[in-house]
């Protein structure tokens, strides 16, 4: 590689940290906000927010309502949904 291209790989791969570092905070801000809450159970396959037991990262739930998958919701929302929780289900 000449001095050019590599220049330019480093700065894509700098540019593609930030960029993954930028969205990996916007979970956390979220579970900081009084206003939601982590609900259980309710996902469709391939939709939560988080990593589960079984899935890696955010959207790689394997089926619709596995117990361990999770998104945000509205507070109070989670208890008038069919299935919801607010703690994992085995």
């Amino acid at each position: 590689m000449n001095k050019t291209t590599k220049a330019t790989s480093a700065i894509l791969a700098t540019a593609m940290t930030a960029a993954f570092a930028m969205a990996a905070s916007t979970t956390p801000a979220q579970a900081s906000d009084s206003k939601v809450e982590k609900c259980y159970g309710v996902v469709k396959a391939g939709k939560n927010d988080c990593q589960t037991a079984t899935s890696s990262c955010a959207g790689t739930s394997k089926v619709d309502g596995q117990g361990d998958a999770w998104i945000y919701v509205p507070k109070g929302t989670c208890a008038k949904l069919v299935g919801g929780s607010t703690s994992p289900k085995k």
